[in-house]
């Protein structure tokens, strides 16, 4: 009966937790019942400079992580703890816990959840839970959370900015589908809450509210050609004390939103028709964000215009080519001061011309100009400008039985052209950056070594700024088993412009020791000695000074407990199933082994016995 009941009861379990029965949850019984693991760490770091610094002198963090692990399913912590050593302000807090299960995942604190990129991608401080049905492509996510902390000013203080309200948030999700055919709709709702700062910044400060859905596919036509998509449309409200509208058309959407005086409805979205055959490939594209077009859900995004452009990707023997060629323009609504178009066009080329050299050449280019919107366009502010740029790269990779090379070559030259008419020539900088690398590997002794120079070299109208850097370095594991690591590096980097020089030489040292192979120390020194020289009116300025930072670090890998499933060749050899802990581990073994050897003992006894019965 008892049996019948356990059975059940994981029947049921699978049947709600697998959508129907499209996913069949595997009997936990199979699983580790428990496992406990983290990892504990801390880190402190010394600071100092002659000139003088802003930052603490000293700085200190400490974190701890820990995995829960029962039955299959995982029960992450984590905590971080920093004296921010640059603001002296209070110090960092942040917690999370997202335990998963096959194709289950529960979000508890800071978290994220993936949608659209027009609807939703900050973090919130909340709930989520999130499933992916690995067999049948459905998919769906929920969440609830705050998106943003209150920042509030009483009266009679002097804020150094503007109070903000906390702002929450829910969003919604379903898909269905894989990576050549699928389809996602996403639902987006969040709100200020106006109780959450002083009333005397209601005048000042409005509350906003904003509802988004949004919906986003792929559709394989054939085998060649492919159509995605992804569009979205935005309620945004600006300030929530207007009064709300009722109309035939608002009241569709009074179950989850208020229209008001101060609402907007835009769109954004955009498509894209792909081909891929055997040796070429290539895109169209169209994009389009409407004026006015938000989402608190998404930090930061351009509206009022679109843009539209091709790709493509030709693969002839080693050699891969492509480029692409777009055209952009702002001021849709006819509403700015001023419009602006431009042009981006860009080409490469890659070629493995041997297993152990390769090359590859880019081109990038850019055009942008300043057009008369609700306003003319004065003609010496007018913006007219051209960007070319250039690289060019190059590496050789060999390798024997006690020594690797590894040399690569890179350069790049790009130039900005100001074509206003007044003011043509004046803006123009060019800019030339080279750099070089060597390594070597001595096998026989694990040692690396490594060189590195770089050089930048910036002429503007009136201006010219160059730098350059050379770099040593070396690094060896030492021990028998390779747990204890050096690395040291020297740097030099001149800096000059227009008749001023800066001289800068550092030097670092690094060590890393791991313990028991869950231990690990960390010790890392830098120093670094400045000198500039200022010619100012045929006289000689000179500054010394020089900067060093120490610091020291430890972690700690740990299985706090666990309790196991026996091994199959253990079940086998001891013809018993059972659990245990490794706290308990070593006395389980010892009297197992012990009635294995007994039992062993009996049957060579018998065996004996049965050979001095038999009769010769």
């Amino acid at each position: 009966m008892k049996t019948f009941l356990k059975k059940a009861i994981i029947l049921l379990v699978a049947a709600v937790l697998g959508s129907g029965g499209a996913y069949a949850i595997e009997d936990p019984r199979k699983k580790d019942p428990l496992i406990i693991t983290g990892a504990l760490g801390t880190q402190s770091t010394l600071y100092y400079s002659s000139g003088g610094s802003y930052a603490s002198p000293l700085n200190y963090s400490m974190y701890a992580n820990l995995n829960v692990n029962l039955y299959g399913y995982n029960m992450p912590f984590a905590f971080y703890y920093s004296s921010n050593n640059f603001s002296f302000t209070h110090p960092q807090f942040a917690f999370n816990f997202s335990p998963s299960y096959k194709g289950w995942t529960l979000h508890i604190g800071k978290r994220s959840m993936p949608f659209s990129s027009y609807v939703y991608n900050l973090p919130f401080n909340g709930v989520g839970l999130e499933y992916k049905a690995p067999n049948s492509g459905f998919r769906f996510g929920i969440f609830y959370g705050v998106l943003r902390e209150a920042v509030n000013f009483e009266a009679g203080e002097m804020p150094s900015g503007k109070p903000v309200y906390k702002r929450s948030g829910w969003g919604l999700k379903f898909g269905y589908g894989n990576s050549r055919n699928y389809v996602d709709l996403y639902l987006f709702r969040s709100q200020d809450h106006q109780s959450s700062i002083d009333d005397i910044w209601y005048d000042e400060i409005f509350a906003q509210e904003n509802i988004v859905l949004g919906l986003r596919g792929r559709w394989q036509i054939c085998k060649p050609l492919s159509l995605q998509a992804n569009i979205a449309s935005s309620i945004f409200t600006t300030d929530t004390r207007a009064p709300q509208i009722s109309t035939e058309q608002t009241d569709k959407y009074d179950k989850l939103y208020d229209v008001r005086y101060t609402s907007l409805m835009r769109w954004a979205g955009d498509v894209t028709l792909a081909a891929s055959f055997r040796v070429v490939s290539f895109s169209l594209f169209y994009k389009l964000i409407q004026p006015d077009y938000m989402s608190m859900g998404v930090s930061y995004m351009n509206n009022n215009y679109h843009n539209a452009g091709i790709a493509s990707n030709l693969r002839l023997g080693r050699l891969t080519i492509g480029g692409n060629f777009a055209y952009q323009e702002d001021n849709i609504s006819g509403q700015q001061l001023y419009t602006t178009r431009g042009l981006t066009y860009a080409a490469n080329a890659s070629m493995p011309i041997t297993d152990k050299l390769s090359a590859s050449f880019n081109y990038n280019g850019f055009m942008q100009r300043q057009y008369d919107g609700t306003a003319q366009v004065v003609d010496s502010t007018r913006i007219d400008r051209n960007m070319n740029s250039f690289t060019g790269t190059a590496s050789y990779n060999t390798n024997t039985e006690t020594l690797g090379h590894g040399v690569s070559f890179t350069a790049n030259y790009s130039i900005n052209e100001d074509n206003n008419r007044t003011t043509a020539g004046a803006g123009d900088v060019g800019t030339l950056a080279a750099g070089a690398s060597y390594s070597l590997s001595v096998v026989p002794i694990e040692t690396n070594f490594g060189f590195n120079y770089s050089y930048q070299m910036s002429d503007g109208y009136d201006s010219k700024y160059t730098t350059s850097v050379y770099t040593l370095s070396a690094s060896k594991a030492f021990l028998k088993q390779r747990n204890l690591s050096l690395n040291a590096s020297a740097s030099l980097v001149d800096n000059r412009m227009d008749g001023n020089k800066s001289i800068t030489v550092a030097g670092n040292l690094s060590a890393a020791y791991t313990l028991a192979k869950v231990h690990n120390f960390t010790l890392g020194v830098n120093y670094s000695s400045y000198a500039n020289t200022n010619l100012v009116q045929n006289e000689f300025l000179r500054e010394k000074g020089y900067d060093f930072n120490c610091s020291i670090s430890y972690s700690f890998s740990f299985t706090a407990f666990s309790i196991k499933r026996r091994a199959k060749e253990d079940v086998a050899r001891y013809g018993k199933y059972e659990y245990y802990s490794d706290f308990s581990r070593s006395a389980v073994r010892e009297r197992q082994m012990m009635e294995y050897q007994k039992k062993k003992n009996s049957e060579n006894r018998n065996k004996m016995n049965s050979v001095e019965a038999s009769p010769l």
